[in-house]
């Protein structure tokens, strides 16, 4: 028995991403991307010396900063996003995350463009935004330009999710 063909779909995604500098920002915004840039530089990072740091606003105006921790025995690392996200949800487990600030340095200098989370944050992200419900604000700094993201949704539109662990097979 044959099952007669559909034709193939196609399914578009965008993303949308606000481009501007770091001067056009509102001032809650700059010291969150301040205290990102500041978290760079406590950073254990000498392997690759590409020095992350991240910062997260939570709802009762508290700030959280972290960077990345490298390790001889490679993965066993972490990145700054999960090291802040979870330092956060650790010690303030109620408090929503509203908005996250990541920076990085390298040769002596900021990045010129700004950095986005690996997979394994943007999976962390995601789960953080599920668990409290609301988006993620997400600033990417670059020397020459900052990235503005409303949801981790935005740079990860398939993802793996409850949806996905309770499907049926």
């Amino acid at each position: 028995m044959y099952h007669k063909l559909r034709p193939m779909e196609q399914i578009n995604l965008s993303t949308k991403i606000v481009v501007c500098v770091y001067e056009e920002l509102n001032e809650i915004e700059k010291k969150l991307i301040d205290v990102a840039k500041e978290a760079c530089q406590r950073a254990y990072a000498i392997y690759s010396n590409f020095q992350v740091g991240s910062a997260i606003l939570l709802e009762n105006k508290e700030i959280i900063s972290g960077n990345n921790q490298e390790n001889a025995a490679f993965p066993s690392g972490i990145c700054a996003e999960r090291t802040t996200l979870l330092y956060a949800n650790s010690r303030y487990p109620d408090e929503k995350p509203v908005m996250m600030a990541i920076a990085a340095h390298t040769n002596d200098s900021f990045t010129d463009q700004p950095i986005t989370p690996c997979g394994a944050c943007r999976q962390v992200i995601l789960e953080a935004e599920n668990r409290y419900k609301i988006p993620i604000r997400i600033l990417l700094y670059g020397k020459n330009q900052v990235y503005i993201i409303e949801s981790i949704k935005d740079l990860l539109p398939l993802s793996f999710g409850e949806l996905q662990l309770n499907a049926s097979v």
